[in-house]
C-alpha cells in the first residue's frame, strides 16, 4: 500500500511516523503547502519525499491532515482520482465536510475523526505512538466504497485504534461539547489573565491546575478558527449550556449557599466515574 499525506503538522507527521512501522505500507510521501513544513518532515525522517499535488493522485490511499477548511478546498481538487482510490480526512468537524464532497468521488471518501492530538503543531510536534489505543469515529460510511471502507478499518485497526461509528452530525454535537468547547474556554481563561495589569505576578504563582487548564491556549489559530467556524451552531450550543452551568455556580457562591457549591462539586466529581 502506497500512501500519500496532506498535511505533515502533528496529525500527519505523527500519523507518518505509525504508518512507516506497518508491514503492508511500502511508500509514505508527503506535500504541504508550507515549504518549511516540507523541509522539516524530511528532516525528521517522516515521508520519503515530497511530491507535488497532482502526483499524490496516483498513490493508494490520501490522507488528508490539514484544517478543515482546507479538506474541503482539498477535496475539489481530487474530483479526477480513479474509483481504486481511498481518501480519508481526518478533520476535527464532519459535517459540512461530507456535505462538500463532490458525487464523483464520494465512494472514495472516509471521513475519520482520531480522538487525539496536543496543543503542539508543525512538524517538530511529531509524536509516535499518538493514535495507538486512542478512539476513531468513522462517520457516514455507509456511503463509502466497500474498498475504501475495507481499506479504512485495515490501517486504523492496524494503527491499534479503537473504531466508533456514527453520523456526521451526531459527531459534531458531541465534538462540540468534548473538545471544541474545551478549547474555546481555554483560550478565554489565557486571555483573562493576560488583560490583567499584574498578569506577571499572577502567572508566577501558576501550577497544575492553571497549567491544565490553559493548555489547549497553545494550539494552532489557524486550525481552530476554522473548527468553531464550520461547528458554530454546536458550539455556540455548549458554551450556552456551560455559561448556565457557571452562573448557576456564580448565583450560589455569591448568596454563601456553600452547600449547594459542595453538591454542584460532587454531582462534577461523577465524571470520572464514567472516564477512568
Amino acid at each position: 500500500m502506497n500512501i500519500a499525506i496532506i498535511g505533515l503538522g502533528l496529525m500527519g507527521g505523527s500519523l507518518a511516523l505509525s504508518l512507516k512501522k506497518l508491514d503492508f505500507v511500502e511508500t509514505i510521501v508527503g506535500y504541504d503547502h508550507n515549504e518549511k513544513h516540507q523541509s522539516d518532515a524530511l528532516r525528521l525522517g517522516l515521508v520519503e519525499r515530497i511530491v507535488t499535488f497532482d502526483e499524490l493522485k496516483s498513490f493508494d490511499v490520501i490522507f488528508l491532515a490539514i484544517p478543515v477548511n482546507g479538506i474541503i478546498a482539498s477535496l475539489n481538487t481530487l474530483k479526477d482520482v480513479s474509483e481504486h482510490i481511498t481518501i480519508i480526512d481526518l478533520g476535527s468537524t464532519k459535517e459540512k465536510i461530507v456535505a462538500s464532497v463532490p458525487p464523483e468521488i464520494r465512494k472514495n471518501f472516509v471521513a475519520a475523526h482520531p480522538m487525539t492530538g496536543t496543543e503542539n503543531f508543525g512538524p517538530e510536534a511529531a509524536i509516535e505512538g499518538l493514535y495507538e489505543d486512542k478512539a476513531v469515529v468513522l462517520c457516514d460510511l455507509e456511503d463509502s466504497g466497500a474498498l475504501q471502507k475495507k481499506t479504512a478499518r485495515k490501517i486504523f485497526k492496524a494503527l491499534g485504534m479503537k473504531k466508533y461509528f456514527m453520523g456526521s452530525h451526531e459527531h459534531d454535537r458531541h465534538a462540540a461539547f468534548i473538545s471544541h468547547m474545551p478549547h474555546a474556554i481555554s483560550y478565554s481563561i489565557a486571555n483573562t489573565v493576560l488583560k490583567q495589569e499584574n498578569k506577571h505576578n499572577i502567572l508566577a504563582l501558576a501550577a497544575g491546575g492553571f497549567r491544565s487548564m490553559s493548555r489547549l491556549a497553545k494550539s494552532s489559530p489557524d486550525m481552530w478558527t476554522d473548527v468553531f467556524k464550520q461547528n458554530k451552531e454546536n458550539l455556540l450550543e455548549a458554551i450556552n449550556l456551560f455559561e448556565a452551568e457557571l452562573d448557576n455556580l456564580k448565583h450560589d457562591i455569591e448568596n454563601e449557599e456553600w452547600e449547594k457549591v459542595h453538591q454542584e462539586m460532587t454531582n462534577a466529581n461523577k465524571l470520572h466515574d464514567i472516564l477512568d
